[in-house]
């Protein structure tokens, strides 16, 4: 085997950010692109040190014509490295980009589950995690939205999903591919403009780079680990201050299957601006039955400072909030 900075590199990076340890079970996301060849290219590689058990999984969207042949290069390729491999084909059309996200983590979190795998592994690089921090600015979020792409996150109680390329940029794979000769599945939806995220790829990342950083890609990617951390530490702290704050009462209506709740405002009118949001952002998570609008939050947020027996309008689902003294009530509007 060859041993090339690259390996060097991921080598270092499972190891010091901990992503799994000797012997474990991994599942490895495998399209046939160039991404996730080279992916477990350097697992399989680093396999004999870390002496972990590997599996091949591939989702077919059955978007193109040539789904199925891809599927059945890369079972092709798992055979060739005498790796267990496994197939999950859609059996509904998959209208859109989160749609099919969606659907391929369910599919991936049910084999890992039925198969025992501690981890599903996918082949996210810094590229897209540039692309990923560009897309959510474009449609508006917070610092959460930017750091979106993570080097871990649980997918069920069980299953884990790990990231271990998010420092290596497209070209480094590319070039990975070529120098090992990896027969790479082009796939041709990565080239239709119709989808947001290739356009980012295709043109909006090209015009920035010639035009202002060649190296945007690995700028934005730090600034997505950046504010990974703060992140973190900002939710940390703001559930302390939840916690502080509410107080949950325990009846319920036959309405909602959401309990009312009670924050009290003297304990979040001390605390920072960014902190109230998060808050009232953790809150709103509980009762709404989608992730709250900046709207939802700002208005839920301005009742902290708000006169007695101020109200919100109802909320998605039909809840209201109604400031009683130094409590913000939350409550069916039923």
């Amino acid at each position: 085997m060859t041993w090339t900075s690259l390996h060097a590199k991921i080598h270092r990076t499972i190891r010091s950010r901990h992503l799994f340890e000797h012997k474990q079970r991994l599942l490895v996301a495998v399209s046939g692109g160039q991404d996730s060849l080279c992916l477990i290219k350097l697992l399989l590689d680093l396999q004999p040190k870390w002496e972990w058990h590997l599996g091949i999984a591939h989702c077919d969207h059955r978007w193109r014509s040539d789904s199925q042949a891809n599927a059945n290069h890369v079972e092709k390729l798992a055979k060739t490295w005498d790796v267990s491999f496994y197939l999950e084909t859609a059996n509904q059309s998959l209208t859109s980009e989160a749609a099919a996200r969606n659907w391929r983590y369910q599919a991936l979190s049910a084999i890992a589950q039925v198969n025992n795998y501690q981890y599903i592994v996918t082949g996210h690089t810094a590229s897209d995690r540039a692309e990923t921090l560009l897309y959510n600015l474009i449609r508006g979020t917070g610092a959460d939205g930017l750091q979106a792409l993570t080097w871990q996150r649980p997918l069920t109680a069980d299953v884990i999903l790990a990231r271990p390329l998010l420092e290596i940029t497209r070209l480094q794979t590319e070039k990975f591919c070529q120098d090992f000769q990896l027969p790479v599945w082009e796939d041709s939806t990565n080239q239709d403009l119709q989808y947001a995220r290739n356009r980012i790829r295709q043109e909006l990342i090209p015009y920035l780079q010639a035009n202002f950083n060649p190296q945007v890609e690995s700028a934005l990617a730090q600034t997505a680990e950046l504010l990974q951390a703060e992140v973190e530490y900002l939710e940390k702290a703001a559930h302390e201050l939840r916690e502080k704050a509410m107080s949950i009462e325990h009846e319920r209506d036959s309405f909602t299957p959401v309990v009312p709740l009670r924050l009290n405002r003297r304990v979040l009118q001390t605390a920072p601006l960014a902190l109230q949001r998060r808050v009232i952002r953790q809150v709103l998570q509980q009762i709404l039955p989608d992730a709250p609008s900046f709207e939802h939050i700002e208005k839920l947020t301005a009742l902290i400072i708000a006169p007695n027996r101020s109200q919100t309008d109802p909320f998605p689902g039909g809840a209201i909030a109604q400031v009683e003294g130094d409590w913000i009530c939350l409550k069916s509007s039923f």
